[in-house]
């Protein structure tokens, strides 16, 4: 086979045989198939698409270029979520110990932040000592006597993924649905789970900010995964709002223990938390509907034991064990806070989430390029939720800076964020749809 003829193909908008897209994901991993030959074969895809059997036979391919884990030696199943994405959104650091509170065992691996939206790996590089790229062993010893661990992607899991996402994201080919199908599900497949629970986003704080795209990607992942031997099922939610009033690293580890410690726990975040928990209980079979599995969520998180299965995780991956008792002493904070003023009299009509997140990473809390580094103080704590009253001069959100000129450059961003109305707007559902994938 020749990779040139095999990008014709496509190009020509042909449908390609798992022998050809396999061969193209050997040549990427073995180097084999050059980066221009791999850029213009992403971008014929790009523009031709893919039906679900291409989509299957790359997100398989790719899954085999690397180590494939096995956890049928857990007393339980192995479980995992994953979300496209969004502001606001700790919902794994609560998700994971719960569903391990519950009898389930997540070896939960995270990615960083790129872009507008924040990743779970650099909140928990905010706890000091928290080792986030262990060995194997300490991972499988984690998952098996805490319950979950939540970790980094190690560098044999899908191997030609990184490959291929690097030259996609300077190729401007990164939001195609069937390779973002290939690029998230590779990972999961490899990582060996029994059941998988996709959050979808939607809206201007989302890389999918169509509900019309945004339910095509999620019936690809189910769909891909469920046909793949991991049952899968996909919740699309809004993001037309940031998912908590925090957005930043610390300070939404700070937000995620105050949930975990029964300090604070916002009805959204938790709505997503444990409908997401939920679906991972009764794919695992832990329950035997979304009412018993959602009784069984509530009350791990409830009783305290959500919270004790993430501090054991925390110390067990070299954190603090006093974290959730003493979280100021360990957690960074900022040198400058300061709250921003509503400029006017009014109600919370449009939130532009991405804007809160972009004013983040102005701040230093995220990345332009994914070898950024990240400064874990900053970010918005108080977030003023879609809907809410406020009057001229009350804070649309606190901001946590380096300096007093970085505040102010913030501000701006937070005060352009908003728009404000004399009547309240109308807020459509948090979860808009549920999909369930289906075995071939």
């Amino acid at each position: 086979m020749l990779p040139q003829e095999i990008i014709r193909r496509k190009r020509d908008g042909a449908t390609l045989t798992g022998d050809e897209i396999g061969f193209m994901v050997r040549g990427l991993s073995e180097g084999s198939v050059t980066e221009g030959q791999v850029a213009a074969f992403a971008m014929a895809i790009f523009f031709r698409g893919m039906v679900m059997p291409e989509r299957a036979a790359l997100t398989e391919a790719m899954r085999d270029s690397g180590r494939v884990l096995d956890w049928r030696d857990l007393p339980g199943p192995a479980l995992d979520k994953h979300s496209t994405g969004g502001i606001g959104d700790t919902v794994s650091l609560m998700l994971a110990p719960a569903v391990a509170a519950c009898g389930g065992f997540v070896p939960m691996i995270s990615g960083r932040g790129l872009g507008h939206t924040g990743g779970t790996l650099d909140k928990l590089d905010s706890i000091p000592g928290y080792v986030s790229q262990p060995d194997e062993r300490l991972f499988r010893q984690v998952t098996r006597d805490v319950g979950c661990a939540i970790i980094g992607q190690t560098s044999d899991l899908a191997p030609a993924d990184k490959r291929f996402y690097a030259i996609r994201d300077v190729t401007a080919t990164v939001e195609s649905i069937p390779l973002i199908t290939a690029s998230i599900l590779s990972k999961k497949l490899a990582a060996g789970l029994a059941g998988l629970a996709m959050d979808v986003k939607f809206g201007n704080g989302a890389f999918m900010a169509s509900f019309g795209d945004a339910v095509e990607l999620a019936q690809s992942l189910a769909t891909v995964a469920t046909g793949a031997g991991l049952p899968t099922t996909a919740l699309l939610t809004d993001m037309n709002q940031p998912l908590a009033s925090a957005a930043g690293n610390a300070v939404e580890m700070r937000h995620a223990i105050d949930y975990l410690t029964g300090r604070r726990r916002e009805p959204r975040i938790h709505e997503v938390t444990v409908a997401l928990g939920a679906e991972m209980l009764l794919t695992g079979k832990l329950a035997g509907s979304l009412p018993e599995a959602r009784f069984r969520l509530e009350h791990a998180i409830a009783s305290g034991a959500a919270a004790e299965r993430f501090a054991r995780m925390v110390t067990a991956l070299g954190g603090p064990a006093d974290l959730l008792e003493r979280p100021d002493s360990h957690l960074p904070a900022a040198p400058f806070s300061a709250a921003v003023p509503a400029p006017d009299n009014g109600y919370a009509a449009s939130i532009d989430s991405r804007g809160l997140g972009v004013a983040v990473v102005v701040l230093g809390g995220g990345r332009a390029r994914a070898a950024d580094p990240i400064d874990a103080a900053v970010g918005l704590t108080g977030i003023v939720p879609l809907g809410a009253r406020v009057t001229k001069g009350d804070p649309l959100a606190i901001v946590h800076a380096r300096s007093e000129e970085a505040f102010h450059r913030a501000a701006q961003s937070v005060t352009m964020a908003y728009g404000l109305s004399d009547a309240p707007p109308a807020i459509g559902p948090l979860i808009a749809r549920r999909l369930e994938g289906q075995a071939s």
